[in-house]
């Protein structure tokens, strides 16, 4: 006989905190390194959870924009407190938030949204396509889906990542059905043996989380699970017969090795098993019906400990649909084991999974927890870490780290805590200025469908992180002192800022990159101009002599006139000169000196992306395509050193 049992991942939450109220509390629990931030709230001031005594804090300083709103009154009562406000995003396609880490460490991150009917528009409920999109990092995490959904329940994700740098962001999308909000943000530092499978590539989302035997609570989570995890309690649903839950006093021996994933004492010591006249479990752990069961491949993870009094034998099989994950296992008296094929997650969005009673055992299946994840690939990389300590632009009225609530982090521009107060620096310049334009939110360039408004990226497949080549801030109305600090942003090409009301001086290093033809900036239209007459405050461009002779010819209209007078020419003069003309004659006299336009090496890089691709090849040298930066397509000869002296038929050859 099969028995079967379902759990949905929501209930209401009312019911979900009556029950939270009588968790069995474990005192002197450390939460170091635990991030709890409640979205929305009005009051900057940090509270203890009156059930966990976790503290939360206000979502001020980890994120910009976005308005603050609590939720109905009729949904109030019974509500947890990180659920009665939210913050929602109305405007732009990405709004991040971003939290401190430590680089290399895996942590769990949970988000949490109760919709409340905060909007008094009764979304989930209209009929209408409901949903918005969770990144984590750069990379695509999940999708919010709450259409048909009752507005008291609370959605929960979590994911099991890898910090990428010493923060980490999380990111809501608009999909345009419906307003992104987010209620309340958790970051949990797991130990770095946990979860073997996760790593800086792969990490793993939330699909099912369960507990058997009796419990008191719905959700058991901190303090009697260390790292805060949710299990949901089996029992609430499939507590008479046949099932028999067991549980022991004793305690349930964790060896070495088979440690990695810290179940709670008191969760392996409580079970559920079947009266002996049954032989079958099937575990249905699907999530309900706004997941499409073929958009995700599961890793199943089952802990077992024998905790029956008596000596009876006890064996049997797991099967995911009718395959076999595991054969004729035997769970150890008060010893835990932890099942699982490391790296094979299964096309199975039903989680149907089944524990077959073995043939020559003496007792039913037994189970004491059971965790499903979810594949989520981390293929998109950040933007190069150098990058992120890009600009800091000063002046009256201008903004130091302490304003911009980097004040947590003590504004160490360390890595990618640089970019943290960056984006939080520009959110202000936004702001103060009125940029309405300008939408500058997450990662500079990555994932690439959102880079930021105003810069090139470059993606070299020598670097897999995309570096920041060029930034336009013209006509942005930037005014006051400048003092632009570009600190070992080596990739930086072209700094536009033309058109605003930027006054000077400028900063000798900037100079220096300027006339080493490392930088093009631009800086004409500004206050700062008005007395320099420099190349950078005019729109021509900078004269300098590369090392070897590049000519480029610029529109294709001009490209065809001159190959047709270089023919004429050379039909008028045939036979006139002789075999050895000389080249700087040659060069005098010829049409082709007409209206060339000179670029500095660093240009001819930049708009080849570094000679890349190929478009010919002549007698005297390469010839490769580039677009310059209005978008026109050039060709770009390169005329060898070594070829100077033979190079009389070069110019006609162009």
């Amino acid at each position: 006989m099969v028995i079967s049992f379902s759990c949905s991942a929501s209930r209401k939450a009312t019911w979900i905190l009556a029950l939270l109220f009588m968790m069995s509390r474990v005192h002197g629990q450390s939460t170091r390194g635990f991030v709890s931030v409640d979205c929305g709230l009005t009051n900057s001031s940090a509270y203890n959870d009156g059930i966990t005594n976790i503290r939360f804090d206000s979502d001020r300083g980890y994120v910009a924009g976005g308005l603050s709103h609590t939720i109905l009154a009729e949904y109030m009562v019974g509500s947890d407190e990180q659920q009665k406000t939210l913050r929602s995003f109305p405007d732009g396609s990405r709004n991040c938030y971003t939290l401190p880490s430590t680089f290399g460490k895996k942590f769990l991150l949970r988000a949490t949204f109760t919709y409340g009917n905060y909007d008094g528009l009764n979304r989930t409920l209209d009929g209408s396509p409901f949903l918005f999109g969770l990144h984590i990092g750069v990379n695509f995490w999940d999708t919010v889906n709450l259409t048909n959904w009752d507005p008291s329940l609370t959605v929960w994700k979590e994911v099991l990542t890898v910090a990428p740098g010493n923060s980490v962001s999380v990111c809501l999308i608009n999909f345009g059905s419906g307003t992104p909000f987010m209620s309340a943000l958790e970051l949990r530092p797991l130990l770095d043996a946990m979860y073997p499978f996760v790593n800086t590539s792969v990490s793993v989302g939330y699909f099912r989380r369960i507990r058997f035997g009796e419990a008191t609570e719905y959700i058991t989570r901190y303090p009697v699970d260390p790292y805060d995890r949710f299990w949901e309690g089996w029992s609430f649903s499939y507590n008479t017969y046949p099932w028999i839950n067991l549980n022991t006093s004793s305690q349930v021996e964790i060896l070495p090795g088979d440690d990695y994933f810290n179940v709670p004492m008191a969760i392996f010591q409580k079970a559920t098993t079947l009266d002996t006249n049954y032989s079958f479990i099937v575990i249905n752990a699907s999530l309900g019906p706004n997941v499409v069961p073929e958009s995700v491949r599961l890793l199943p993870i089952f802990h077992f400990a024998e905790i029956n009094g008596n000596n009876m034998q006890r064996s049997f099989d797991i099967y995911n649909a009718d395959d076999v994950l595991h054969r004729g296992f035997s769970p150890s008296r008060l010893q835990a084991s932890s099942l699982y094929n490391s790296g094979q997650f299964l096309y199975n969005g039903d989680a149907v999974y089944t524990l077959n009673k073995a043939r020559g055992s003496s007792l039913p299946p037994l189970i004491n927890a059971f965790e499903v994840y979810s594949l989520l690939r981390m293929e998109n990389f950040t933007t190069d870490s150098e990058d992120g300590r890009i600009m800091q632009i000063s002046g009256p009225g201008s903004f130091r780290c302490e304003d911009l609530s980097c004040d947590m982090f003590k504004c160490n521009y360390d890595k990618l805590m640089a970019e943290i107060c960056l984006v939080n620096y520009i959110k202000q310049v936004k702001a103060h200025y009125n940029l309405t334009r300008i939408d500058w939110n997450g990662d500079p360039c990555s994932p690439r469908e959102y880079t930021w408004e105003g810069l090139t990226c470059g993606y070299s497949s020598s670097n897999k992180n995309p570096r920041i080549v060029r930034v336009n801030m013209s006509s942005s109305g930037l005014g006051g002192g400048l003092a632009i600090s570009l600190l070992n942003m080596t990739s930086l090409e072209n700094f536009n800022l033309a058109n605003n009301k930027l006054e000077g001086p400028i900063p000798s290093y900037i100079l220096r990159r300027f006339q080493a033809g490392l930088l093009d900036l631009r800086l004409e239209g500004n206050p700062i101009c008005s007395k320099v007459k420099d190349m950078y405050c005019s729109n021509k461009k900078k004269h300098t002599t590369p090392t070897v002779l590049i000519a480029v010819i610029v529109p294709v209209v001009l490209v065809s006139l001159l190959v047709v007078m270089c023919i004429l020419w050379k039909l008028c003069h045939k036979g006139n000169s002789g075999d050895y003309e000389d080249y700087a004659t040659y060069e005098e006299e010829t049409p082709l000196h007409i209206d060339i336009r000179r670029f500095t090496y660093a240009e001819l890089k930049l708009m080849t992306k570094d000679f890349q691709s190929i478009i010919g090849k002549g007698g005297f040298g390469i010839v490769y395509h580039g677009i310059l930066e209005n978008g026109d397509e050039v060709a770009v000869k390169v005329l060898m050193e070594t070829s100077i002296a033979k190079s009389t038929d070069f110019l006609p050859e162009l």
